[in-house]
């Protein structure tokens, strides 16, 4: 069993920067793939970016690349997302997620998630 704890969400102005963190209880943890997620108002969860167990292979959706970082600490039990040069249009609550299979950017890939961690930026 697998808990995961997000922290470092907050509101912002563009352009400006966040660090996100997902703490885990479990010493399974860093063997799971691990998974940002993001859900605006009215609109479904998407995927945000993904990284293997070891750390050593990422993903990122387009529309986040070469603004945000995926990394984990796996002597800490903790993964993070740093966020920069963020929009408007990156406000949502973010989730953190980890699961035993293949990194993916499906939802059902992963069996545990966080409480989520509320992002708003403003123009």
């Amino acid at each position: 069993q697998v808990r995961l704890v997000e922290s470092g969400g907050g509101s912002v102005q563009a352009g400006g920067s966040l660090r996100l963190s997902c703490a885990a209880s479990g010493r399974t943890f860093r063997t799971y793939a691990m998974a940002w997620f993001r859900q605006a108002p009215g609109k479904e969860r998407e995927f945000v970016a993904a990284i293997t167990w070891s750390g050593g292979v990422t993903m990122y959706t387009d529309s986040v690349k070469g603004r945000f970082t995926i990394s984990r600490d796996n002597v800490k039990n903790t993964g993070y997302l740093q966020m920069d040069s963020l929009k408007p249009e990156d406000a949502a609550v973010y989730y953190c997620a980890a699961g035993g299979g293949l990194f993916s950017k499906r939802p059902s890939a992963y069996e545990y998630w966080g409480q989520g961690t509320q992002v708003t930026v403003s123009s």
